[in-house]
């Protein structure tokens, strides 16, 4: 049995280790960099944020708002939905599949 160094430069697993904690370093940086803040733990979607999420048109969604379809918040000038009404909304109008 030798003494040998294993190193990262001498040891393919090792540099595989190392080479796949950098890929989750990178990932984890990724998500928390588009982590968007709470208030009282809820997060908002913007007008466009939403329109990408429910593959609707903005203009849809400023339909729904003059209906009073669908909740939101105006904070000076921007349109701000609550992403738990969001859920509310979708769930309740969620319906089974007939058969």
């Amino acid at each position: 049995m030798s003494n040998q160094l294993i190193t990262r430069e001498n040891n393919e697993r090792v540099k595989g280790f190392f080479l796949t904690l950098e890929r989750i370093s990178v990932a984890v940086e990724k998500l928390f960099s588009s982590r968007k803040p709470t208030l009282n733990g809820d997060s908002f979607y913007t007008d466009e944020e939403l329109s990408e999420k429910l593959k609707l048109s903005r203009r849809s969604l400023q339909d729904y708002r003059n209906e009073g379809r669908i909740p939101y918040i105006k904070l000076g000038g921007k349109i701000l939905y609550r992403s738990s009404d969001i859920e509310k909304l979708l769930e309740d109008g969620y319906r089974e599949k007939l058969r």
